[in-house]
């Protein structure tokens, strides 16, 4: 073998060499996992330096974000509530509320009197217990009264149920009748079962026009 010859192969092994020490050095990463505009996300992308093989890598830390819309619904029965004849013996007129939301800590419905009682534009006086700031010297009964549906309409866990009401109005100030604090299923099933009544005394001015008007408010707590 001449000294040509020698020195060519020797040139190929060198070359080889280095090759292979090139291969091993830098071809473990192989490339980037990335998320386009960030370089926060950014993480390496490893071969296992074998053929056949594999290479891997990971981006870690991509959010997920989703919204869910409010939902409120309040539905009364009735938009009238007849007494009918007032006397001594209490009279009672009903209507039923059913409310769906899914506030996170509920609801709170209120009623509220426009007069602080039954009131007559040919009649002095109002009908009620003249207990409050609204009186006209008889005291009679006019009253709210709210009870649970018989069936909740609720499945979630913890679920409770306050404010419900037996009082007599005498002011224009709002009463809480309903109360809640997790979400309720809108299903038709009535939530309320809402009473007025009204009795009165023998001087209570006759009149065939009493009325009040009420104002039912409810409130999501979102």
């Amino acid at each position: 073998m001449n000294m040509s010859f020698k020195k060519i192969i020797a040139g190929v092994t060198v070359v080889a060499v280095v090759a292979m020490n090139m291969a091993v050095v830098n071809a473990a990463v192989i490339g980037t996992g990335s998320v386009t505009g960030s370089g926060a996300f950014d993480s390496s992308i490893n071969w296992d330096d074998a053929f056949p093989g594999t290479a891997s890598g990971s981006v870690t830390g991509i959010i997920v974000t989703a919204s869910v819309a409010p939902t409120l619904t309040m539905e009364i029965s009735t938009g009238s509530l007849a007494l009918g004849v007032l006397s001594a013996t209490t009279a009672t007129a009903s209507l039923s509320i059913e409310v769906g939301t899914n506030a996170n800590n509920g609801v709170v419905v209120t009623a509220q009197s426009a007069n602080g009682g039954l009131t007559s534009t040919t009649a002095s006086g109002i009908i009620n217990n003249d207990a409050g700031t609204i009186t006209d010297g008889v005291v009679e009964s006019y009253k709210f009264l709210s009870a649970t549906g018989a069936v909740s309409d609720s499945t979630v866990a913890g679920y409770t149920i306050t404010g419900l009401q037996n009082t007599e109005v005498n002011t224009t100030a709002a009463h809480v009748i309903y109360t809640t604090n997790k979400p309720e299923d809108f299903t038709g099933v009535n939530d309320i079962a809402f009473d007025v009544t009204s009795s009165i005394d023998l001087m209570t001015p006759a009149a065939a026009n009493y009325t009040d008007t009420l104002t039912f408010t409810v409130t999501g707590n979102f």
